[in-house]
């Protein structure tokens, strides 16, 4: 038997650890189109068409007093591309989602409430890839 355990997922930005996520579902990641499309006929043949789109998203959701907000923050404001890669290893179980060349869509937005918030960071992944 094996047991899930979130402290072995990690995220790295531009090869920097992320910390301060927020409770819950804390990371999602996707490839932003399915891997093929199809056509049926008049006559019911079926045609399949392979998606080339390499695109994916990487959602983040991090605590409003994260450690890591500012600098995904003062990240958002650049068109540098950098990596972003999510890991989850309990020597049993692997998984690796992420890319080399990503950009953060925009600033996380703000929401201030007398207890703490989550800010969610849609971060854009150009050679999107899982493992």
């Amino acid at each position: 038997m094996t047991a899930y355990d979130a402290s072995l997922v990690s995220v790295t930005l531009d090869s920097r650890y992320l910390t301060g996520f927020a409770d819950g579902s804390f990371v999602q990641a996707e490839k932003d189109e399915e891997n093929f499309s199809t056509k049926v006929g008049a006559q019911g043949d079926v045609s399949v068409a392979k998606t080339n789109n390499p695109l994916g998203t990487i959602t983040l959701t991090l605590s409003q007093d994260s450690p890591s907000l500012p600098y995904v923050v003062e990240k958002s404001k650049t068109m540098t591309p950098f990596p972003v890669w999510v890991n989850y290893n309990d020597g049993t179980v692997k998984e690796k989602v992420g890319g080399t060349q990503a950009l953060i869509k925009k600033a996380p937005s703000r929401t201030f409430s007398g207890e703490i918030e989550n800010r969610e960071v849609e971060i854009q992944v150009l050679d999107y890839t899982e493992e």
